[in-house]
């Protein structure tokens, strides 16, 4: 019987999360719009109210003005969505519907790639 190691889970989660990318869903995001995503959704888990101005602050991902292009394109392809705060100058930056579903996809690939282990 062959040993499972932990990267060949991790091969197959990768396999199994393109095969998400080749179903009809949300376009595809650039790898920076990806980190965008990411960063997010993590304060999305911790309750942390992101705003426009907090990502756009953010030196790691580059210049204000390509960040905020970044956020204006992930809103057309539905990703993220902006919400009005108690200050109506600033929004709060929130997935999508179709964001948190695709979320909930990979971690059903994540589950169905340890299956085999």
């Amino acid at each position: 019987m062959k040993t499972t190691r932990p990267a060949d889970i991790y091969l197959r989660f990768l396999q199994l999360s393109d095969a998400l990318r080749g179903l009809p869903s949300l376009p595809a995001l650039d790898p920076l719009e990806e980190r965008i995503l990411a960063l997010v959704a993590r304060a999305g888990q911790t309750d942390e109210r992101l705003s426009v101005r907090d990502v756009m602050s953010n030196a790691e991902l580059g210049a204000p003005a390509t960040v905020h292009n970044r956020l204006k394109s992930m809103r057309q392809k539905g990703w993220i969505m902006l919400a009005d705060t108690e200050d109506t100058r600033r929004k709060r930056i929130e997935l999508t519907q179709a964001a948190l579903q695709h979320f909930d996809r990979l971690s059903h690939c994540m589950l169905r790639a340890t299956e085999r282990a």
